[in-house]
């Protein structure tokens, strides 16, 4: 049950998802304690504050948000938020999902099963065809594939299933080609199959943007194939996404004389199953499909909100930050040893995040920012 959402409330989610140091994790606390995007805004300031912060939080501007919808259309894409009915059921089973995608193209590719193919830039023939064939044989089956419109491995991916079902996610705005030799691909992609953002249009794709497109190319996807990939690659950042994700990881082998292939060889010994046909990815997979990842809200899901917890007294604060550190924690831990209720030690975590000084990580963990 995913309804769609009132204009306001839009215009606030997406003022709330570009404010600073809101987060995916962040903007799902906020929604949790203050139930609408419109209070979350407006608790903004104080929380920073409170949470140690000396200037003011920037907070994104209504006719800012207006400018990027206004954008959207001019684009002819579309915005769509976690929890929308077309909003893709694997991304919103991603912990935490994006709180926003862009999107251009056919979104009807999202009821598809995805597989993300990712690998080296500079592949080698054996890596291009692999991939190539590969996605063919992934399309032929009714497999979408997902990839990142990178040269190399990415375009052969993407040039072998145009016709039968390719998503592109892109680094920068949906508007911007990157990297330019793909302008053929991209505009391709724009009319067969289908692009996706969660950038603000016009935005120039820099590399803190990369890690968050590779986040989205696996929490699209039931698993990640890496064809070919270096040790230290984009293309492992994407295959630890997916673990971390709880989608499977693969890999073709290559040789050991080349380094293009030595990361995708190590998941190999690590345990990804060894891939060499379209058949194999699928056995590999198991047959999974999107509603394996997603649970329809029960009744319990639509409680009214009790409203945001009383601030929090100068001992509860004490009592929480000098359990945290440099060291990251668990949140159940926290919860625990303080003996504080869940939602109020969600409050001080956001107020620490908003002003700037804690740092999230996998597994529901958080650590003070040294």
């Amino acid at each position: 049950m995913r309804g769609a959402l009132s204009d306001k409330e839009r215009l606030a989610r997406l003022r709330l998802a570009r404010s600073e140091n809101v987060g995916p994790v962040t903007f799902h606390d906020l929604l949790r304690v203050y139930g609408t995007a419109e209070e979350a805004l407006e608790a903004l300031p104080g929380l920073a504050r409170r949470g140690g912060r000396a200037k003011p939080i920037r907070i994104a501007k209504p006719r800012d948000a207006e400018a990027e919808l206004a954008a959207i259309e001019k684009l002819d894409a579309e915005l769509l938020f976690v929890g929308e009915p077309d909003f893709p059921l694997m991304l919103a089973a991603a912990d935490p999902a994006p709180p926003l995608i862009i999107v251009k193209g056919h979104k009807s590719l999202f009821q598809k099963p995805s597989v993300a193919m990712v690998g080296a830039r500079s592949a080698s023939a054996a890596g291009l065809r692999m991939a190539t064939e590969i996605a063919k044989g992934l399309g032929a089956e009714g497999y979408a594939v997902t990839s990142g419109l990178a040269r190399g491995i990415d375009a052969a991916a993407h040039k072998a299933s145009m016709t039968t079902g390719t998503i592109a996610v892109v680094a920068g705005g949906i508007d911007v080609i990157y990297p330019e030799e793909n302008r053929a691909l991209y505009q391709a992609i724009a009319e067969q199959g289908l692009l996706v953002s969660e950038m603000p249009p016009g935005t120039k794709p820099q590399g803190r943007h990369f890690p968050r497109r590779n986040r989205l190319i696996s929490g699209l996807s039931l698993g990640t194939l890496v064809v070919e990939a270096a040790m230290r690659s984009g293309s492992l950042i994407t295959a630890r996404f997916a673990l971390e994700q709880g989608r499977d990881v693969m890999a073709v082998p290559g040789s050991p004389l080349d380094p293009r292939a030595a990361g995708s060889n190590r998941l190999i010994k690590d345990g990804a199953p060894l891939i060499e046909t379209a058949e194999d990815v699928i056995g590999a997979l198991a047959r999974q499909t999107p509603d394996d990842w997603f649970r329809e809200p029960g009744d319990k899901d639509f409680q009214e909100r009790p409203g945001p917890p009383p601030e929090a007294t100068k001992s509860e604060r004490d009592k929480l930050f000098t359990l945290l550190g440099p060291v990251p924690v668990e949140i159940d831990f926290l919860i625990r040893e303080t003996g504080l209720p869940a939602r109020t030690v969600a409050a001080l975590l956001l107020e620490l995040d908003l002003s700037g000084s804690l740092r999230r990580e996998p597994g529901q963990k958080v650590a003070l920012l040294d």
